[in-house]
């Protein structure tokens, strides 16, 4: 009897497995078909000449602390080949690390360049919160925001392609993504290159695509239209906020994937981890379908590969046929390591003169993408205990979209 309830159970765990493996395959293969119409959209982006379009820029960079390669990134904001822009880095205060560094990048600087104290945020986050104090400075003349991060290093046309798109008054904004490259050759920088490496291809031709932080270009009619300040009123991500409120004008996000903003990054594992915590969370309080969505998949690949790999083992070792049981446990594998070759691809044709360095580290983007699942839960698992998270050294609670606490 008890022998013929666990060939029973056998056959039943064999089956679900089975159609787990089914489901994964084929959302392995959409997902190809999808990246290669990304590809294709990367492929007719980087031949499009942006054409001329000149408004008066204000490209704001909130910064905090000190970070690898800090005062190259800031430089590279200052080399852009846009005529008709000027620079306001923000601070929370004088005191903060950065400051000697963005004080000499702005001494500096070709273009004109503004150095702003926003002080300590209250009821937000800082970056929201300098952001916000330096739109209150602005003077009307500057027609177009375009916000960018501290620890990307944009190149020379970036600026130009940016605000170009928005010649186009039927699009809300324009938006593009980071791409990591890792500074060192430790395991917890390749994973957290490769962990950030799939949102690229998250933002598509025909979108909903969402506002990215750390590149996004706006003009200053549709941000007042929109009413971003008040979305940023108690928010903690500045994205994800600008984005909700720009959803509600029913005008398109337009991504740009020749804008892609580079960023050389050196992590360990606690920081591996505090950042990918981070983000999972944000994107639990601030879109929560997204994070739904994002956390079933991921849940139901590590089961499949995991209950893939047991019955295959199990069946090799008592001396049954288990090749079948192999192709179908990897055969997802195989796919999503393809999915980060197709991304390699393109982001290589984005970026043109960072080729040869994107290429030598394509093992990082292919190969740890199969595994990638594995981290990602875990970040899901941390986003339902807890609502706290951990920023550039300052301690948030995030308990809604506009109701954040500071709590060290």
């Amino acid at each position: 009897m008890a022998s013929q309830f666990l060939l029973l159970f056998s056959i039943r765990v064999e089956t679900l497995f089975y159609i787990l493996s089914a489901l994964q395959i084929a959302g392995g293969l959409y997902l190809i078909w999808q990246a290669l119409q990304w590809l294709s959209y990367v492929r007719r982006r980087v031949r499009t000449d942006p054409g001329f379009f000149a408004p008066r820029v204000a490209v704001l960079c909130p910064c905090k602390g000190l970070e690898s390669g800090l005062e190259r990134n800031l430089i590279s904001l200052t080399e852009f080949d846009h005529q008709n822009f000027e620079l306001f880095f923000i601070l929370a205060s004088e005191k903060d690390p950065a400051h000697s560094i963005v004080k000499r990048v702005a001494a500096n600087s070709k273009p004109k360049a503004h150095v702003l104290i926003a002080d300590a945020p209250e009821g937000c986050s800082e970056k929201v919160n300098n952001l916000r104090f330096a739109i209150q400075q602005l003077p009307p003349e500057f027609e177009v925001f375009v916000f960018a991060d501290s620890d990307g290093r944009p190149g020379k046309t970036w600026l130009n392609h940016m605000v170009a798109p928005l010649k186009d008054e039927r699009i809300s904004a324009a938006t593009t993504m980071r791409w990591f490259m890792p500074n060192n050759q430790s395991l917890a920088t390749a994973l957290l290159a490769a962990w950030n490496a799939p949102v690229v291809t998250m933002l598509t031709e025909k979108g909903p695509n969402f506002c990215w932080g750390g590149g996004t270009a706006i003009r200053r009619a549709m941000f007042e239209q929109a009413n971003v300040l008040d979305a940023w009123q108690g928010a903690a991500s500045d994205d994800y906020a600008m984005t909700a409120a720009l959803e509600r004008t029913g005008r398109p996000i337009l991504f740009l994937p020749e804008c892609l903003t580079l960023s050389f990054v050196e992590t360990d594992f606690p920081g591996l981890l505090e950042f990918t915590n981070r983000q999972i969370l944000i994107t639990r309080v601030y879109a929560e379908k997204i994070w739904g969505l994002a956390a079933a998949t991921h849940l139901l690949y590590c089961v499949t590969l995991l209950l893939g790999i047991d019955l295959a083992f199990s069946d090799f070792v008592a001396g049954r046929p288990a090749m079948h049981l192999a192709t179908l446990t990897f055969l997802p594998v195989l796919l999503s390591a393809l999915r980060g070759a197709i991304r390699v691809a393109g982001v290589t044709e984005a970026l043109p003169s960072w080729r040869k360095q994107i290429s030598a580290q394509a093992w990082i983007y292919v190969v740890l993408n199969a595994i990638l699942p594995f981290l990602y839960l875990v970040n899901f698992v941390h986003s339902l205990l807890t609502r706290k998270i951990r920023w550039r050294g300052i301690r948030y609670q995030l308990l809604g979209r506009q109701h954040t606490e500071i709590i060290a």
